[in-house]
């Protein structure tokens, strides 16, 4: 489904990408792992173009496109397949949690509103948020705001999701709800790209794995693979330290 050839991206002169090589196949939960700096979510706003890539070449749903010299055409094309869970929610402050989730079927997708309210609410079911469907992100809780997005993310009915450390910010209690609604729509078969510092969800929802280190993925792997015996150094010198906390 997503095949990335040479990525790259500098800011300031500075690479941040040198040249990211990846793979995602229809129904792969893709964890990205690795230190802070190594520019997990970099990749993952080049592949939305919430960020131009420099260079490179992706090829999705069977369609190569040169990164380098994207056409606004092509990248609104792509984005009507695609998903994107920020880390800290990116609600509207003043729209309800169906509106949030409607929003952008009804003025980008030009979907009649009784159409696009009956998906909101199937989505926000999904999450378990029927209830609050009224309610302002500023009565839900952090946890709460993100299944929101993740209703949001998935009411176009997206071929791809990208997660970017979506629970980042919110306290650990918080933190189990939004991992619970990842797990089951990864076994309901969505395609998703997350990258996440939650070894568990790595571990327990996860097919495969792509660390990244200085810019570049230095080991791809299955998930229970990784874990179990990682091959680079750096790998395991990032999991004994996580493991150790």
């Amino acid at each position: 489904m997503l095949e990335l050839q040479e990525l790259k991206k500098s800011f300031g002169g500075q690479p941040i990408l040198k040249g990211v090589d990846l793979s995602v196949e229809k129904g792969d939960v893709v964890a990205i792992l690795g230190p802070s700096g190594a520019g997990k979510t970099t990749l993952l706003r080049c592949v939305n173009f919430l960020e131009p890539a420099d260079s490179g070449h992706m090829t999705f749903d069977g369609v190569t496109y040169d990164l380098g010299h994207m056409s606004r055409r092509d990248i609104l094309a792509l984005r009507k397949k695609t998903g994107f869970v920020f880390q800290n929610y990116d609600l509207f402050r003043n729209k309800t949690a169906l509106q949030n989730v409607t929003e952008g079927l009804i003025t980008g997708r030009k979907m009649p509103r009784a159409q696009a309210e009956a998906l909101g609410m199937e989505m926000l079911e999904r999450v378990g948020l029927a209830d609050k469907a009224g309610s302002y992100p500023s009565q839900l809780s952090g946890g709460q705001q993100q299944r929101v997005a993740i209703a949001r993310a998935m009411a176009p009915q997206p071929q791809i999701i990208y997660f970017d450390e979506p629970t980042s910010a919110l306290d650990p209690e918080l933190t189990g709800e939004v991992l619970a609604v990842m797990r089951d729509l990864a076994q309901s078969g969505m395609t998703m790209l997350v990258v996440t510092h939650e070894l568990s969800f790595a571990k327990n929802a996860a097919n495969k794995v792509a660390f990244m280190e200085e810019g570049q993925v230095v080991e791809t792997a299955a998930a229970h693979s990784f874990f179990a015996q990682p091959q680079t150094d750096r790998a395991k010198e990032f999991l004994r330290i996580l493991n150790q906390t």
